[in-house]
Formats: C-alpha cells, sequence, structure tokens
C-alpha cells in the first residue's frame, strides 16, 4: 500500500511539473517583433486618455471608469497618473502615480513605465490616430494591451479595427475586457 501511495505521489508530481512546463511554454511563446508607431509627439500625447477596452490585469481588477492622464516632465520623462473607481462607477477613487522613460532610438513609442521602484513596465505605441484622438498601447510579451481614446467611448469600427490590428499582432483578443466608462457617459 505504502509503495502505491509513493508511485501515485510521484505521477501527481511528475504531472504537476509537465502542466508547468507546458504553461511556462505557453507564456514563453516566441512572437514576432512587435511593431511600433515610428514617432509620437509626447506634447500632444499629453492629457487624458479613456480606457476603452483592455487585457485583465490584476492590478485593475474591479476597476471602472478608467482613465490616465499624461504630462511631460523637464527632467525628460512623462509624468503618468493614472485613475478607476474600483467597485462600481460610485465606487472610490483610486489613484497610481508614475514615471514613464521614453527608449532611445524608439521615437518616442516605446516607453518604460515605473509605478513602484525599481519595477518597470513596457508602454508601446502601437497604433496612434494621426489627431492623436485614440491609441493602441501594449507590450511585447503582449500580456498587456489598452485601446485608448480621449474621450470615454470609440466608435465601434474603429474599436473593432484595433482590436483586429492587435489579434493579428500576436494579442490574446479573446481575453479583452471592455471598460466600464458610465460615469462619464451618464446624463
Amino acid at each position: 500500500m505504502k509503495t502505491m501511495n509513493k508511485k501515485t505521489r510521484l505521477l501527481l508530481i511528475a504531472g504537476t511539473v509537465l502542466a508547468g512546463t507546458a504553461i511556462l511554454s505557453t507564456r514563453n511563446r516566441k512572437h514576432a517583433p512587435l511593431k511600433t508607431v515610428p514617432h509620437v509627439d509626447l506634447d500632444r500625447y499629453q492629457g487624458r486618455w479613456y480606457e476603452i477596452a483592455r487585457l485583465p490585469q490584476r492590478y485593475e481588477k474591479g476597476c471602472h471608469c478608467v482613465y490616465a492622464e499624461y504630462s511631460q516632465n523637464s527632467a525628460g520623462y512623462v509624468e503618468v497618473k493614472n485613475a478607476c473607481r474600483k467597485g462600481g462607477p460610485n465606487g472610490k477613487l483610486s489613484v497610481t502615480e508614475g514615471k514613464a522613460y521614453p527608449v532611445e532610438g524608439s521615437g518616442n513609442s516605446k516607453l518604460r513605465v515605473e509605478f513602484f521602484w525599481p519595477f518597470r513596465g513596457d508602454y508601446w505605441i502601437l497604433e496612434l490616430d494621426p489627431d492623436y484622438a485614440y491609441a493602441l498601447v501594449g507590450a511585447p510579451d503582449r500580456e498587456s494591451l489598452w485601446i485608448l481614446s480621449r474621450t470615454p467611448t470609440l466608435d465601434q469600427d474603429v474599436l473593432e479595427r484595433l482590436v483586429q490590428l492587435a489579434d493579428r499582432k500576436g494579442f490574446p483578443v479573446e481575453q479583452m475586457l471592455l471598460t466600464d466608462q458610465s460615469c462619464f457617459t451618464q446624463g
């Protein structure tokens, strides 16, 4: 009986290891290099951007009425303020501040964002309306993706086009969530 338990445990451990390896291999999938827009005018990019849709992020769980505000700092970085209402459109406002540093040679289309030193994340601008009315932003590991707009709503055709573009770039768009912006669109 003890031998059977050891064999069963060994099989369970082996299965767990194999499952973990399979999960890691899907996370470390090789993707084609992620192409960004050629240039971003950070002066024009400043201001408020509303989140229209996103891939789920742990830190945005329960967020409604999400927006970000960007402003240039004379020290060469972009000040970032992310805000959302936790628990619903009438929930408590939660604000997180950080800094974004343009990646040299990227034409300002690739930024490294830091909210908690020393951890930084990639913020790559993949598509940008010529009038800076909307943007598609993601990370090269394809685990972060946002559709942003200067207004709390976005034309359905534009939204669909951006989702299709993200899909072609290898993002798991079937996991995307539409952001509740009802606190900005009511009344």
